[in-house]
């Protein structure tokens, strides 16, 4: 098995980072992802629970086409913001593809401990691989795709958090000393945090039907 950690900088606050996750694609790095689909979404106490479905493309060197036909996988992505903590943590795992190579990988978002108005992002990755003989290549050439991609990932997602809040717009980055109190900005996030459920579950069940149905009934 091989680990990868790794820490990013996004320049934006991390209230403006919660909001702009559910709406980082599309972007110019994103060609790869074909769709997303959000199956569960609720608010448990002060926390924001999702579970998201989404496919992407699996493009393979010329030696993994003769073991992987598939052209594309599918992943399950799920989340944990709390906006007491100012804290969202998210799961992702492919679901497809797993008997080759397996992906796991989990992202915290949080304040920058340098710089309040900016958000930290701090990934762990583990890539394994059971095929005799060549899980070893495919561990080395999982990784490795994994450190271009989050350059990629970070990039598309800084390119949405400029579509989204441009600069002009500071509602969400005026520091406390500007009238806006810690409460404050957690009870708007709070409230942000319900409409964005209450539009997402709507938004599910018109989406996804019966597999959202099926879903709901699963504990995570």
């Amino acid at each position: 098995m091989k680990f990868h950690e790794s820490i990013s900088i996004l320049k934006f606050p991390w209230e403006q980072v919660a909001q702009g996750m559910w709406q980082r694609y599309p972007n110019p790095e994103s060609s790869h992802v074909l769709s997303e689909d959000t199956v569960v979404r609720k608010v448990i106490g002060h926390q924001l629970h999702s579970k998201r479905i989404l496919t992407k493309t699996n493009r393979m060197p010329k030696w993994g086409e003769r073991l992987i036909n598939a052209r594309n996988v599918s992943i399950i992505e799920e989340s944990v913001v709390d906006p007491e903590k100012r804290e969202l943590c998210t799961y992702t795992r492919n679901v497809g593809l797993t008997k080759v190579m397996t992906c796991v990988e989990k992202v915290t978002y949080k304040p920058s401990p340098e710089n309040p108005q900016w958000t930290v992002a701090e990934r762990k990755a583990w890539i394994d691989s059971k095929i005799f003989g060549l899980g070893y290549a495919i561990q080395k050439f999982g990784i490795e795709r994994y450190k271009k991609n989050i350059q990629k990932s970070i990039a598309g997602f800084t390119y949405a958090l400029n579509r989204l809040f441009p600069a002009a717009d500071i509602s969400l980055e005026a520091p406390l000393s500007h009238h806006v109190t810690l409460e404050e900005r957690k009870q708007r996030f709070k409230e942000a945090a319900r409409e964005t459920a209450k539009r997402a579950k709507e938004l599910a069940q018109e989406k996804a039907g019966p597999i959202y149905a099926a879903c709901e009934g699963v504990k995570s």
